[in-house]
């Protein structure tokens, strides 16, 4: 790496193996896939240097309704200490309109940056995995719910529901993340509504159950069980403070906290107005 300050560019699908690359660096799990859908619904910038190669990345996700979300924020080790974390957090905050609340989940080196741009903490998120899941006991696996593979037909009905439990409509977020899951279900009530749904999207890594919206704990464990079911492999939620049952229900079912990161937010003081309903984020990168 030389000395020179790189330059910053708006970023696009030719970056996606620098991004992959630059992520691994760090010990992050994104694949071409998760990059795609990142740029299908926001923007990627990074800073690039004299020989075209890609040091820095942060992308910006906004969503229907007055809530945006800063994501993926990378500086590559050899650049560190030359502004590139605050170059990137400022294109990406100036992209924003003005009335709309900036959300991001911090990491521990990210967040004095953060709290010197004008971030401050709102919530927690309970980051849990589970090296091998057991196989469902369905004599013991509690209660169970009408459940069916989402349709197309589903998804308005669907982000009506997750709007009210993150506090702003995810319309184009939905709609791509259901094209790249491995599994999308829904749960209906005793009148054929859809009262909670869940995704399970397969990383190089993990398994990501997430997002999962729901109206009680039961019918978020429900959910995790059938989008987990027959998965041999790493299993990967993140979980949003105060599901204490949901989060109790984990520890005891061979899921093993790692670390528990802080929601932040600019603009306004508190996140915006939810549901109570939010048991699984899709990711940090999207809140």
């Amino acid at each position: 790496m030389q000395n020179t300050v790189p330059n910053l560019h708006e970023l696009t699908e030719q970056d996606i193996p620098g991004l992959i690359h630059l992520s691994t660096t760090v010990g992050w799990d994104y694949n071409e896939d998760e990059i795609r859908t990142i740029l299908a619904i926001g923007t990627i910038y990074g800073h690039k240097n004299s020989d075209e190669r890609l040091v820095s990345c942060a992308a910006v996700i906004p969503y229907d309704h007055k809530l945006t979300t800063i994501g993926m924020v990378i500086v590559h080790s050899s650049c560190r200490g030359m502004g590139l974390g605050r170059s990137l957090m400022k294109a990406c905050m100036e992209s924003v309109p003005s009335d709309s609340a900036i959300m991001l989940i911090a990491t521990r080196e990210g967040k004095p940056l953060y709290e010197s741009l004008g971030f401050t903490t709102a919530d927690t998120i309970h980051k849990f995995i589970c090296k091998r899941i057991a196989p469902v006991d369905h004599e013991q696996a509690g209660e169970s719910f009408p459940t069916e593979i989402m349709r197309e037909d589903d998804l308005r009905a669907v982000i009506e529901l997750d709007g009210l439990a993150v506090g702003s409509q995810r319309s184009s977020f939905l709609r791509t993340r259901m094209k790249q899951a491995k599994t999308c279900l829904v749960v209906n009530d005793t009148e054929g509504r859809i009262a909670g749904y869940g995704f399970a999207v397969q990383g190089p890594v993990n398994l990501v159950i997430g997002p999962i919206v729901a109206r009680n704990t039961p019918m978020a464990i429900h959910l995790l069980r059938r989008l987990s079911d027959g998965h041999d492999r790493q299993v990967r939620i993140d979980v949003p403070d105060g599901q204490n049952a949901f989060l109790s229900y984990l520890a005891a079912n061979g899921f093993e906290k790692v670390s528990e990161p802080p929601v932040m937010i600019t603009r306004y003081s508190t996140l915006p107005p939810r549901s109570g309903q939010y048991y699984g984020i899709g990711a940090q990168i999207f809140g």
